[in-house]
């Protein structure tokens, strides 16, 4: 066998249509080629094949045994690939197949599983597999078709949607601000219970604005003594709900608690933060000229249950 890349779908089909008609001119006039064209393409593949798969006289063309055998071959690779072919077109009218999603846990778990039911009754052909980590992801190298990020963007090299904006809160609840009292300004934290979050890259920092800067945004981290520290944002915020201290979190993790008064914010008037940096909620997917199907309707449903401003923003 000398060139296996002689054997693609244009000499399948070429092989195909002489053994039917036995003629390289037939098959020349229906393709709007030459015959020599034809008769060059058989010819490269059974270079390939290392066997002839033609006996070739001045009246007809005529298969040889190894035609016979590779002709049952070659429609069923052509019946394959037809298969494939016709797969992929209806998944371009109509959703349907695996669509990976990516997500941090906590995000995943309030803002995306309650959801997913309503998706799946609308596309009853899509499945989904949702996989949630508070680690970083390299969209490059770990396998995703959505993947839901916080924070700043960078890599132009994905495409993204906004879903929304991320602001941050620092709230206790109507408990232990009556046994500890209210703080007034940020460095009376010191004097406080603070819970904290530990992630990738390390615990949280507590930024504040300073007010007495008109001309420009100044901001301040405030030293804190943690009492408790952890990886886990469903656990401060238990903790925090149970009395336990003061967090620092985004609109979307304690929103409804805010609105439900469970939970108190304070020092709004500084405005804290864990960035200074612009926030984002977004859905990225690869960068590519069209996105599946798939894809698109995921995320416009999102964009849809979300709305604008997001349901989870304080009114």
């Amino acid at each position: 066998m000398n060139d296996v890349n002689a054997i693609n779908v244009r000499a399948l089909k070429f092989f195909i249509q002489v053994y039917e008609s036995k003629s390289f001119s037939v098959v020349a006039r229906r393709e709007g080629v030459s015959p020599s064209m034809v008769s060059r393409v058989i010819l490269q593949l059974e270079e390939a094949l290392g066997q002839p798969l033609f006996y070739r006289n001045t009246r007809a063309i005529i298969p040889t045994e190894a035609g016979r055998i590779f002709n049952d071959y070659a429609r069923t690779m052509t019946d394959q690939l037809n298969k494939v072919r016709n797969e992929l077109q209806d998944r371009t009218t109509e959703p349907r197949g695996l669509i990976r999603v990516n997500a941090p846990v906590f995000f995943g778990q309030k803002h995306i599983a309650p959801w997913l039911g309503g998706f799946l009754n609308r596309y009853p052909k899509v499945q989904v597999e949702l996989t949630q980590t508070d680690d970083f992801i390299n969209p490059h190298i770990d396998a995703a078709d959505v993947i839901f990020r916080i924070g700043s963007l960078a890599d132009s090299s994905f495409h993204a949607r906004i879903l929304g904006s991320q602001s941050y809160h620092l709230a206790a609840s109507p408990t232990y601000l009556a046994k500890h009292g209210v703080p007034n300004m940020p460095v009376d934290l010191i004097h406080h219970h603070c819970l904290t979050y530990s992630g990738y890259s390390g615990q949280n920092r507590w930024l504040f604005l300073d007010p007495n800067h008109t001309e420009e945004s100044i901001w301040r981290q405030q030293n804190i003594s943690p009492t408790l520290v952890s990886n886990n944002a469903e656990s401060l915020l238990i903790a925090a709900l149970n009395d336990a201290g003061i967090v620092l979190f985004p609109d979307w993790l304690i929103g409804d608690h805010l609105q439900s008064g469970h939970l108190i914010s304070l020092l709004n008037h500084y405005q804290p933060t864990i960035k200074t940096s612009s926030q984002n909620i977004t859905a990225i997917y690869p960068n590519t000229r069209r996105p599946p199907l798939n894809v698109r309707v995921f995320i416009d449903y999102f964009i849809e249950i979300y709305g604008s401003p997001p349901y989870w923003k304080l009114s």
